[in-house]
């Protein structure tokens, strides 16, 4: 419409000329008749002038196919390429993108879009509740076996040796060797002290000594120590034996102690350079995680942390999303506190945006000249016309206004002259 009202406007401004010019001819001479006869005739001239260089971008004039007119659809190619160059090279280039982005202060917008999204209740238990249908409907079915694959691919490709080094150092760096063998001797003083473990010990005692095959002097003296001794006797002297054994291992500096910490340690490293062992226990490993088992496993533990997430989700839309708002608040406040953390976050997005534009921008290029392509003579010159015609007809009125002043003024010096 506004293309047409300009075109309007441009037509009457040349017939207006045409018509003041045909009237000054029919006219009896007189100055101010010929004053205004040379300002229609400049105003025609140039009205004619600009009509030809405004249509001549569009089409041919009067259909006339002269040289260097209808100059859009001859070079709608390079017009194109241009339109692609600019696009690519100057309107979403990478540093224009950036200065673009930072006006818009991307963390500070987000972080108000927020505060005032969960301000109201209802949206705090909107978010909510698409949160719980998400989780509710994921597929953990689908999800468990590739996690289970994953980790197994993850175990695969660990190598074995150094966390075995490292797991050896951390024990003997933190001394859990200690507090283990501690714990053992602990726990087996427990077991040793209790009543019936001394009659146990007794019994086993006094069956392995009647089983003993031994013969002459030391054959009687055995005899005679276990007719004298009985079941909870000899449990009885066994486990105190024991048990200032263990409270002796038990105490810091003792040389039992110190051995057998020492043993354990050469076996724990023999074990960590032991390639064939790793290889094992590595093997052992991926088993087990491959199993259906490990796989049925997962999947229960997946859903039992569905359940739990469902459950919390439930009760925080009851209590109407109070502790979005508290995490929100937390997460502004750590913000607040860490400016140079907010700067890095921007930086780090801004630099995405304008990696991923920058990156792709050929395609909006192709995607304009696809659209381009798709467009006939009449289509395009449509286009042109409805974007950019209603401007240049304008060119035609200032034509024929500047022409009709000019003519003014030459005209008025031929009759001073």
């Amino acid at each position: 419409m506004k293309t047409m009202r300009t075109r309007y406007i441009a037509a009457l401004s040349l017939v207006a000329m045409g018509v003041g010019f045909v009237v000054t001819l029919l006219l009896p001479y007189h100055p101010v008749t010929e004053l205004l006869k040379g300002g229609f005739e400049a105003g025609l001239v140039g009205g004619f002038a600009d009509w030809f260089a405004v249509t001549a971008l569009f089409r041919h004039p009067l259909g006339i196919p002269i040289p260097h007119t209808s100059l859009l659809l001859k070079n709608r190619d390079k017009i194109s390429r241009s339109l692609i160059s600019a696009l690519e090279n100057e309107l979403l280039n990478k540093e224009s993108i950036k200065e673009k982005l930072k006006q818009f202060q991307l963390m500070k917008t987000a972080g108000t879009g927020l505060v005032r999204l969960v301000a109201k209740r209802s949206n705090r238990v909107g978010v909510l509740k698409l949160a719980h249908a998400f989780v509710a409907r994921l597929p953990l079915e689908t999800f468990a076996p590739y996690m289970q694959r994953a980790i197994a691919e993850a175990v695969s490709r660990i190598d074995v040796k150094p966390m075995a080094d490292k797991a050896v150092e951390a024990v003997i760096r933190e001394r859990m060797d200690e507090r283990a063998l501690d714990y053992a001797l602990r726990q087996g003083g427990l077991w040793v002290s209790k009543p019936e473990t001394a009659y146990m010990l007794g019994s086993i005692a006094m069956q392995k000594v009647s089983e003993a095959k031994v013969g002459g002097f030391m054959g009687f003296a055995v005899q005679a120590f276990a007719g004298f001794m009985s079941e909870d006797k000899l449990g009885g002297m066994i486990q105190q034996l024991l048990l200032s054994s263990i409270r002796d291992l038990l105490m810091p500096g003792n040389a039992n102690r110190d051995k057998l910490l020492t043993e354990i340690r050469r076996q724990l490293k023999e074990a960590a350079d032991n390639g064939s062992l790793l290889s094992q226990g590595k093997s052992w490993v991926l088993d087990k995680i491959e199993h259906p088992d490990s796989g049925q496993f997962l999947l229960d533990r997946l859903e039992s942390l569905r359940q739990s997430i469902l459950s919390a989700l439930e009760q925080e839309m009851e209590r109407g999303g109070r502790k979005v708002v508290s995490a929100l608040r937390y997460v502004v406040r750590r913000l607040q506190a860490e400016p140079e953390t907010v700067e890095e976050a921007e930086r780090k997005v801004l630099a995405f945006v304008a990696d991923a534009v920058e990156a792709n921008h050929y395609r909006i290029g192709l995607l304009i000249k696809d659209n381009i392509d798709k467009m006939n003579d009449k289509q395009l010159v449509e286009m042109l016309e409805e974007k950019i015609g209603g401007d240049l007809q304008w060119i035609r009125v200032n034509g024929a206004l500047c022409g009709f002043l000019i003519g003014l003024v030459l005209s008025g010096i031929q009759l001073l002259s």
